[in-house]
């Protein structure tokens, strides 16, 4: 018999202890079959997976739903969309866009110098704006913050936020 082999590509999906692992063998005729082996792994799940620290503080503002303001997972913090909202009072900022975001952005400091980090921690924001006409203003604040080695952004334009904010900037770090 005539076997073509061309090419066996390895992924790995944890569940349950178990490691599988997925082969796709071509044989004659180009007839694609899947073999999957399952090995039990010799580790315990908690010894491959990082814990997942929740991050919660008086001195940023309280989360407005059921979900944590930031989670620590190994050595990046994932830091939930930020509304410009002053932390004493809960309040929204009301103000043009560039108040607002400096708001989120003084927010955000603090939420990161609790794992002492700062700005330059921060490798990714996500921007959603109310209106996208209000760019070129909101960069010209957020630009006051992140002054070098910019983290890589995404800015989308949405028709409503909570609290009808204008804007909201959700981020991930990476902690030192």
């Amino acid at each position: 018999m005539d076997f073509i082999f061309c090419r066996i590509t390895l992924s790995l999906h944890f569940s349950n202890d178990i490691l599988w692992t997925k082969h796709d063998v071509f044989l004659k005729k180009r007839v694609k079959i899947n073999v999957i082996t399952k090995k039990i792994l010799n580790k315990r799940k908690e010894n491959i997976m990082e814990k997942k620290i929740i991050i919660s503080s008086e001195k940023i503002p309280a989360a407005i739903g059921p979900y944590s303001p930031a989670v620590k997972v190994g050595k990046l913090l994932f830091v939930s969309g930020q509304l410009p909202v002053e932390p004493e009072s809960g309040d929204l900022v009301k103000g043009d866009i560039q108040k607002q975001t400096k708001q989120i952005l003084e927010n955000l400091t603090v939420l990161l110098d609790l794992y002492s980090l700062t700005l330059k921690n921060v490798v990714k924001t996500t921007v959603f704006l109310k209106n996208m006409n209000n760019f070129s203003e909101f960069n010209k604040a957020y630009a006051q913050y992140f002054t070098e080695e910019f983290p890589a952004r995404s800015c989308v334009e949405v028709a409503r936020l909570p609290k009808d904010a204008e804007i909201e900037i959700e981020a991930i770090a990476i902690c030192d």
